[in-house]
């Protein structure tokens, strides 16, 4: 298995990646929102809890 950050063999320490230092990367990626779904639906016009929002 290779690391999904840089390529290189894993390391059976830090599995699946190769360091920490991809590890930490991948984190940063997380927490950045790099590795977002972007969504194909336009937000409704509604509250979160699905009822209308009052004006």
């Amino acid at each position: 298995m290779s690391c999904p950050v840089c390529g290189k063999p894993a390391e059976d320490r830090y599995r699946p990646f190769c360091s920490r230092r991809c590890a930490d990367v991948d984190l940063a990626r997380w927490l950045n929102g790099s590795y977002a779904i972007p969504a194909d639906e336009e937000p409704d016009d509604d509250g979160e809890d699905g009822l209308p929002l009052r004006h």
